[in-house]
């Protein structure tokens, strides 16, 4: 199974930004003398100057991103809580005592219920104190802030921080003590990253896109499986120095912590059974087509081929019910087919549609017995559109317009006899009488519409009718005698469109929306419920034959007489059915609903034309041509970091013009055993990862993984990427 697609966008790792100037008060003093010249030296002058940044709390314009994020609710135990600023800088504005500059002052601690004794539930609930008040270690009104509070020097506060409203939480000692990051792992988990254009080159090194550079801080814990409300605090250890490091000596009444921003989540339980590894059982049925699998006699005879035969194909043997009463025993199978269709045989008469669903039924005559599927086709057409008292409404409009305009293109006097042309279409829309009268005026200045008005009396009393001059017949032209074959003309038929639009189009638009299954109860597409267990996918051709039954069945409503089934010509055949699809039943459907579907033919991407859900845990994607590869991907939701389903990460190349591929066999660790990835936890249940601490630490693990005596904070990010998961399938080539 593959684990990584091919990166689109390029993202870009940086250790750190330690600044030139940290946060802060300065003081720049100058003198200016000349040598060997005495008193010859200028005024001393001295300038000062502050280097602001935040310290306290951090302004949400800052934030650009959390994850998981804020107030959501998901599967997040694989997966490390991490926060993304908009400020590159921000982790490294302030240095902390006695520690290295590329360890921040800032860390992302996760807590779960029952963990924080100010917030029980893990809702995010902080104290709320002034700067001073926090550093005092009481408010105002006499109540203490118990814990262990910053050692901040408040000469170095600048003047509007004092009363400065910042929040702060207690944390236990025994809490602190097993989630406290250490110094080095502080510094590997923070770190700067840039996003690359589309046409990035792998390993290229350009100077960084200042625009495009974001801080990331990630929590060292992970979400309990067991699921539940969790916070995390993105705190600050300025001023708490003297309790980072192994073996510091943590105050047994804790250690209040300022926390700078806080967000909540809550965590689903986890099964153990993740989007890979449903994936992965899917993928490993050998034969993922749309069809039952009866176990097969050893020696079959010429009636049980014939019915094996018909299920290879996607047929179902159902109890069936003849109009004489009788009952037996039919075959029924719907759009969906095991292998491509064989194409109908003609019609009698020349006819290119059904009239009855009798005549779409096919009789073995061998055995005996029917298959059902085309009739139903035309059966369940006919009882969709009756169903549908909108869809009824706007056929019997379409067809009561398109009767008049068959008619008047026969029988008119401005019309019968003419060729069909481009402007045919526009003579049958216009009011021809108001036409005619319109002439009669204007020609010879009114003397024909005297001249006619002078003999009408006569006409009318003789009880005379006039009858229309003879016309001549023009190269192509047709009369009523022939409607019938005319209607078979492709030129007629696109006339007779043009000029009924308005009334079609409503009607198209529904039996479009059929072409492509919709209303199609469930039960015709998969009739036996074994040809599709749940997780599992299967893929299908469609019968266009089967399709177009069904349109005949709906056009089959209204009906008087022959002419309606001649125009019924206009409206079937609007739109190409799809050719292929596939259906997913499996819990990837609910439980990963963005996932990425993507289908290939010959290499190139194959859009669906419809994507549809029946219930919660089945998925159908139909193709207009026929693909030959389909991938489903586990949704990206962002670049997060943590473990695969399968307990490994994947190794990804440090150095070189392929810096972050794939390593080629490069699951780590090689072999997880039953503890997984968590073999790399710090002792004592609380998820946290131990990343260079005391044991088997994952920080060395990977350095000797890739044969180099240490990681980078940047080369370890690369490692830690949760990749969305990728499973292929791909149609053997004949």
């Amino acid at each position: 199974m593959a684990t990584t697609p091919d990166i689109k966008h390029r993202t870009r790792f940086i250790d750190h930004r330690i600044p030139a100037l940290y946060a802060g008060k300065y003081t720049i003093t100058t003198q200016q003398s000349i040598t060997d010249l005495p008193g010859s030296s200028l005024p001393t002058r001295t300038q000062r100057f502050d280097v602001r940044g935040p310290r306290f709390a951090i302004a949400g314009t800052d934030i650009h991103a959390c994850y998981p994020l804020p107030g959501s609710e998901g599967l997040y135990s694989q997966v490390l809580p991490h926060i993304t600023l908009e400020t590159p800088g921000v982790p490294w504005l302030r240095p902390l005592a006695d520690q290295e500059p590329d360890v921040p002052w800032l860390a992302l601690l996760v807590f779960r219920e029952d963990e924080l004794p100010g917030d029980p539930k893990a809702i995010g609930q902080a104290d709320a104190s002034t700067v001073r008040e926090l550093l005092a270690g009481r408010l105002d009104n006499g109540e203490e802030l118990p814990g262990r509070r910053p050692s901040i020097n408040p000469d170095n506060l600048f003047a509007d921080e004092t009363e400065l409203v910042c929040r702060s939480i207690l944390v236990p000692k025994d809490l602190f003590t097993a989630v406290a990051p250490l110094p080095t792992e502080m510094a590997m988990l923070a770190h700067v990253r840039e996003g690359g254009p589309p046409d990035a080159t792998r390993g290229a090194t350009p100077t960084p896109d200042e625009e495009e550079l974001k801080a990331v801080v990630v929590a060292n814990r992970f979400p309990d499986v067991a699921g539940g409300m969790h916070v995390a605090h993105l705190v600050s250890f300025d001023g708490h120095e003297s309790i980072l490091g192994a073996g510091a000596s943590v105050p047994a009444e804790g250690v209040r912590l300022v926390s700078v921003w806080s967000w909540v989540f809550e965590s689903e339980p986890d099964s153990g059974i993740g989007f890979g590894d449903l994936a992965q059982h899917i993928a490993a049925d050998a034969d993922p087509v749309l069809r039952l699998r009866p176990q097969k006699p050893s020696n079959p005879n010429a009636a049980q081929r014939e019915a094996l035969d018909r299920i290879d194909t996607g047929s179902t043997a159902l109890p069936q019910r003849l109009p004489s009463g009788e009952r037996t025993a039919g075959f029924y199978r719907g759009p969906l087919t095991a292998s491509p269709a064989r194409p109908l045989p003609d019609l009698p008469d020349d006819r290119v549609r059904l009239e009855s669903a009798d005549e779409a039924l096919v009789y073995l005559e061998t055995y005996g017995v029917y298959d059902t599927g085309y009739a139903s086709a035309f059966t369940l057409g006919r009882a969709l559109a009756l169903a549908d008292p909108e869809f009824r409404t706007h056929l019997l409009a379409w067809r009561k317009g398109a009767r008049n305009a068959a008619r008047r293109l026969v029988a008119h006097p401005d019309l019968a006899g003419r060729a069909v042309t481009t402007g045919t279409a526009d003579l049958l829309t216009r009011d021809l009488a108001r036409d005619a009268f319109d002439k009669l005026l204007t020609d010879g200045n009114g003397a024909r519409l005297a001249r006619a008005l002078g003999e009408a009396g006569a006409d009318v009393a003789a009880g005379r009718r006039h009858a229309p001059g003879a016309r001549t017949s023009a190269p192509g032209a047709w009369t009523a005698a022939s409607l019938h074959s005319a209607l078979g003309r492709a030129d007629v038929r696109e006339v007779l469109r043009a000029a009924t639009a308005t009334e079609l189009d409503p009607v198209t638009k529904w039996l479009d929306e059929l072409v492509t299954l919709h209303r199609v109860p469930f039960e015709h597409l998969v009739p036996d419920p074994r040809m599709l267990p749940r997780e599992s996918i299967r893929f299908f051709h469609i019968d266009p034959g089967w399709i177009q039954a069904a349109i005949d069945g709906a056009l089959s409503i209204g009906v008087g007489h022959t002419l309606d089934f001649d125009l019924n010509l206009l409206a079937r055949g609007v739109r190409q059915a799809p050719q292929c699809g596939v259906l997913l039943h499996s819990d990837l459907v609910e439980g990963w609903p963005e996932t990425i579907y993507t289908a290939l033919r010959s290499g190139a991407a194959v859009e669906p034309v419809r994507s549809a859900h029946y219930g919660t845990h089945v998925r159908m994607l139909l193709y207009p041509a026929a693909i030959d590869t389909f991938a489903m991907a586990e949704p990206p939701q962002g670049l997060h970091f943590g473990f695969g389903d399968l307990g490994t990460i994947q190794l990804r190349e440090i150095s070189g013009p392929n810096i972050g591929a794939p390593v080629e066999e490069g699951e780590f660790p090689e072999d997880p055993g039953d503890d997984r990835f968590g073999r790399f936890l710090r002792a004592g249940g609380y998820d946290v990862l131990n990343v260079a601490g005391q044991g088997d630490a994952l920080l060395p693990a990977l350095a000797r993984a890739h044969n180099v005596s240490a990681l980078s904070s940047a080369q370890f990010t690369l490692q830690m990427v949760k990749a969305p998961q990728l499973q292929m399938f791909v149609r053997p080539r004949p």
